[in-house]
């Protein structure tokens, strides 16, 4: 069951100039799902509410549920994803269920103990509301806790909202197809690395190929985006999690993400997380850097350890507009450089990678190339199955 609004349209008739965050089609501004009150408060008016939020779920620079709260939406508890509520825990790291300090609502973590939301947990809320900025890379692991949620709704009759959000690698699709086989809380789903979708469109996706349990469906609503489209580069206001800092990290995100199966660091405990690769033993480097403690990073690899190697912080937008794909030619380059290759790949690469087939084809010597000619087949097939669940113009 999916309904669209804005296509197909609920509106709280002649509210929309009265609500706060809510703004013309025709102002060209980007204009995210969680502004368009007059799309969504009409079906939460006089329901018992959960928010799956984090510290990116804002309207302008009020959070969401603060907003909601002040229009006098019965908000009664917030879920969060991995890094917690406030996107300050490590990457991996445990968050515990707590209560919110300033609204006194509960805060059940679906990044600790469990990441699925129980029965208990959802049976006195007639409407949950998803509204969360991801980054368009299948291990970036937002979009597993939506699969979960999705799931928990189908489950105990329970409708989603999802306000929708641009996805900053939007404008391209690349990469290995994940083989289910090598299905991970950071791989759920048989896409490829970068999908080039929204949430809203990953959620109808799920939906569609009834990919949730049992080949349940939820039944999903998706406030879309207003001035957005795949060819759009759209820039992230606030760090999605702690160690994508800036929109360079984010932009590199998807190929340097690779080297977290690896023996290289992308500078974790540094001021540059995600935008620089080194290691130790890297020889004949003049750029160096030495991980620390900090926070989102409390115990990074080769923490106190000076490690050399690139620089990639100063790559212009105008790169990543133009290439449009990964780039796989650090991680092959950083392989060959490597000095015990045996000890390069870490089990956890396989299931970065979705397939054990790339970490095969880089120890035998292939190039880059040959490597993006064998994804082909694949990708091609499943830029067709997205196709059927776009919402917005693609590039």
């Amino acid at each position: 069951m999916f309904l669209l609004l804005g296509l197909q349209c609920i509106s709280c008739n002649g509210t929309s100039a009265e609500l706060p965050g809510t703004e013309s089609e025709n102002s060209g501004r980007i204009i995210v799902g969680a502004e368009r009150f007059d799309r969504y408060l009409k079906i939460l008016k006089d329901k018992n509410i959960g928010l799956v939020v984090n510290q990116t779920s804002l309207v302008g620079e009020t959070p969401l549920v603060d907003s909601l709260l002040k229009l006098n939406v019965s908000v009664k508890k917030i879920f969060t994803p991995e890094h917690g509520f406030r996107g300050t825990a490590d990457a991996g790291e445990k968050v515990k269920s707590s209560r919110d300090e300033k609204t006194g609502l509960p805060i059940i973590s679906l990044y600790g103990s469990k990441k699925k939301p129980a029965p208990e947990d959802i049976q006195d809320l007639d409407v949950l509301v998803f509204d969360l900025q991801d980054v368009g890379a299948r291990f970036y692991t937002y979009i597993s806790t939506l699969h979960y949620v999705m799931e928990a709704c189908a489950e105990n009759g329970k409708p989603l909202i999802i306000l929708d959000r641009p996805n900053p690698n939007g404008f391209y699709v690349d990469g290995p197809v994940l083989d289910t086989a090598f299905r991970s809380f950071v791989g759920m789903h048989p896409v490829p690395i970068v999908h080039g979708m929204t949430v809203g469109e990953y959620a109808s996706m799920l939906n569609g190929e009834m990919w949730l349990k049992a080949g349940t469906q939820c039944e999903l609503t998706v406030v879309p985006c207003l001035n957005y489209d795949h060819a759009a580069l759209y820039n992230v206001r606030v760090k999605p999690s702690p160690n994508l800092p800036n929109m360079t990290a984010i932009y590199l995100y998807p190929s340097l993400c690779l080297f977290e199966g690896t023996a290289v660091s992308i500078g974790r405990g540094t001021d540059k997380p995600f935008q620089l690769i080194g290691y130790p033993e890297f020889d004949n480097q003049s750029f160096s850097f030495i991980p620390q403690s900090r926070e989102g990073a409390q115990d990074p690899p080769y923490k106190g350890v000076t490690c050399y190697g690139i620089d990639l912080s100063n790559l212009p937008q105008k790169h990543f507009q133009q290439k449009k794909s990964l780039d796989l030619s650090w991680l092959i380059d950083m392989y060959r450089k490597y000095p015990d290759k045996k000890k390069f790949f870490t089990p956890f690469f396989q299931k970065l990678a979705g397939t054990a087939e790339l970490q095969r084809q880089i120890e035998s010597g292939k190039t880059e190339e040959e490597i993006r000619y064998s994804w082909q087949p694949a990708l091609e097939k499943f830029k067709s199955l997205r196709k059927k669940y776009l919402l917005y113009k693609d590039f």
